[in-house]
Order: structure tokens, then C-alpha cells, then sequence
């Protein structure tokens, strides 16, 4: 699997923070709730679909309390305060899978790697290093969940494949069917009208 973890790390929405930084809790206080981080590179086309998710989902819905939205961009370490004692975290990412171009694939935990590897890409450094981490800090998620669609295009530039442009909504729909299965239920926000 390829990661899409690395820089960005910017708020989506209701990501608390605390003096700057991500509040992280320790053993005495009970885990965060759910996250949906988004990762990848906007700027290498279909690698940023991960981003571009999260962004879509943030738009579409009201999220309740406890349930955060971030563009975790291609950061890597920097994720660790996002990350830790989090109850459960949604990615949403560029997965390279054998599915074929616009799939969309879904990875439960024990399909994730956790630990440090030796790399195919230096945009995996990332997600496996950083769950590896808040293993021995002993915060790591108590649940992860990886989905994604497999890209089209990994050239530079700002735009999805229109495959994936195409795709994105079944990404986004994939997140709410996931909350879903945890309890949560989104609403849809009102469209504005001028």
C-alpha cells in the first residue's frame, strides 16, 4: 500500500486546539472521538483525492461534536498530536491497489502497516511511522480505518483525473457510511441561497 502522508496538516473542521497545538490526552482522561484525515499532495493531481475528501465532506455536512475533519496534507510526525487517543480515525487517501484506476478500496486495521519500513516512496513516510509511534507512546487510535480510491494520475498539477473527480462523491459517501456504522449519523447542510 502507498501512503499519501506528508505536509499541510491544516484544519478542515472542529479540530480543537489548545495553545497552537492539537489537545492530546493522557491516560487519566477518556479517548478523542472519531477523526477523518484526509492526506495527500494537491499539487501531484490524484494523489490530493484523500484532501480533496475531506474537504468535500466537511462541505456537505454538519458534523456533530466529537467528530473532527482534518487535512492532514503529506505532514508525517506532525500528525502525531492529531492522532493520539483518538477512538477511531477514518483516513481518506490515494490507495495503490491492483483494483484498477477510480476503484474505491476500503482497509481495516490489520491491513495497515504500522512500524518503520523501508520505503517504496519517500510520500510513505507518514502514517505507518506515525501510528508506530504512538504505539510505544502507548496513544495510539483505538480503531483505524483506511479508504481511498486507487489514482489515475500522480503528475504535478492541481487537478483530479476526471475519473476521480467523478469518484470523489463515492469516497465522500464511503466516510458517511462508515461514521454510519459507528452511530453517527451526518446531516447534509442546507444549500445557501442568494
Amino acid at each position: 500500500m502507498a501512503w499519501a502522508a506528508g505536509r499541510g496538516c491544516g484544519l478542515v473542521q472542529n479540530e480543537r486546539k489548545m495553545d497552537g497545538a492539537a489537545a492530546v490526552n493522557t491516560k487519566d482522561t477518556p479517548p478523542r472521538g472519531v477523526l477523518i484525515l484526509g492526506l495527500g499532495n494537491i499539487l501531484l493531481g490524484d494523489e490530493g483525492l484523500g484532501v480533496r475528501a475531506a474537504e468535500r465532506l466537511a462541505e456537505r455536512f454538519d458534523l456533530p461534536d466529537g467528530i473532527d475533519v482534518v487535512d492532514g496534507g503529506t505532514t508525517g510526525f506532525d500528525l502525531i498530536e492529531v492522532l493520539a487517543d483518538r477512538e477511531t480515525v477514518i483516513v481518506l487517501d490515494a490507495v495503490d491497489d491492483d483494483a484498477g484506476p477510480g476503484a474505491l478500496v476500503r482497509l481495516d486495521q490489520s491491513a495497515i502497516p504500522v512500524g518503520w519500513q523501508t520505503k517504496q516512496s519517500h510520500h510513505q513516510l507518514g502514517l505507518g511511522d506515525v501510528l508506530a509511534a504512538l504505539t510505544l507512546l502507548d496513544q495510539a487510535p483505538r480503531a483505524i480505518t483506511v479508504l481511498g480510491l486507487v489514482p489515475v494520475d500522480l503528475e504535478l498539477g492541481l487537478a483530479l483525473s476526471p475519473l476521480i473527480a467523478e469518484r470523489l462523491d463515492a469516497l465522500v459517501d464511503a466516510a458517511v457510511a462508515e461514521l454510519a456504522s459507528l452511530g453517527v449519523t451526518l446531516l447534509a447542510r442546507q444549500p445557501v441561497t442568494v
